[in-house]
């Protein structure tokens, strides 16, 4: 099979490149973090010198970047690039007018640039339990579909270029809100006495469970949240970027709005690089909650 390229091997960059690879595929990887870079070649990729070497080796390129002046670089680089027929999957939560310029540069070189963001931890997509939404011309969202399901459980084409941006943004203001819904409902079941395992099982069969409080109801009921799935360092960026989109379409978002500031609390007491999940603790602190040995439930 032909070798897929992928820059950008953080958490959700390595664990697309692990799934591919297991899928067949050579991966040749790049990222600017050394080790990251060591640790692809561990897992049996190749590793290129830059991200235009990258897409010298490969038809097909994922990126998976934290910021826009990360996307504009590799943009560039890539333009410099001369492959024919190259398209780029770009996978990140990123404004849609740093996406159009990114668009803009590797059209120079005849590359097209596909906006498909991904719904899903770093944990799920370690599992290929990742969602796509695809947009960008559909005959080039064809020509890669043979090597989405390696590493997403589903995928599907929502239209034109930006609209998969928009419907990762519909996406990830639930994600906001539920996230803060479990921790509020945690913290209300252990200040009313209930064992947290308890509750978090009980509830998870009910009308009252959703995606999060299956996802991160466990740390949530453990109170640890060092291990991120996503970093509340790097959400404070996508809860900016939605909250920037809806004002830009003229739409209130008072429940979105409202979880904001739990957000920025939990970050503010040091713990930037703890899950999202870590809104419990404040919500903790508020209630002037402190925490009992859980039991395990009882059947």
């Amino acid at each position: 099979m032909p070798p897929i390229g992928l820059i950008g091997l953080g958490i959700m960059g390595s664990a697309i490149a692990a799934n591919v690879m297991r899928d067949g595929y050579t991966v040749v990887g790049y990222d600017v973090v050394a080790a990251r870079r060591r640790s692809h070649v561990r897992a049996g990729g190749r590793i290129a010198k830059s991200a235009r070497d990258v897409g010298q080796a490969a038809d097909v390129v994922i990126c998976s970047l934290p910021s826009a002046a990360a996307l504009l670089s590799v943009a560039t680089d890539l333009a410099g690039a001369r492959r024919s027929r190259r398209i780029v999957i770009e996978t990140s939560t990123l404004p849609i007018t740093v996406k159009e310029e990114a668009r803009r540069r590797l059209a120079t070189a005849g590359a097209i640039l596909l906006d498909c963001p991904l719904s899903g931890t770093g944990a799920q997509a370690r599992t290929r339990d990742l969602v796509m939404y695809a947009s960008g011309p559909r005959a080039a969202y064809r020509a890669v579909t043979p090597v989405l399901p390696a590493f997403t459980r589903a995928h599907y084409y929502v239209g034109a270029f930006g609209a998969g941006s928009k419907m990762k943004f519909v996406a990830n203001l639930l994600v906001a809100i539920h996230n803060v819904a479990a921790a509020e409902a945690l913290v209300l079941a252990m200040k009313a006495g209930l064992d947290p395992a308890m509750t978090l099982e009980v509830i998870a069969s009910g009308a009252g469970s959703s995606r999060m409080w299956q996802v991160r109801g466990p740390m949530m009921v453990r109170g640890d949240y060092s291990e991120a799935m996503f970093r509340l360092s790097g959400w404070a960026k996508d809860m900016t970027i939605i909250g920037d989109f809806a004002r830009q379409v003229g739409c209130p978002t008072p429940l979105f709005s409202a979880t904001a500031p739990i957000y920025t609390a939990a970050a503010a007491t040091g713990r930037e690089d703890d899950d999202t999940a870590a809104v419990c603790a404040v919500l903790e602190r508020m209630a002037n909650h402190r925490r009992k040995k859980t039991r395990s439930v009882r059947r």
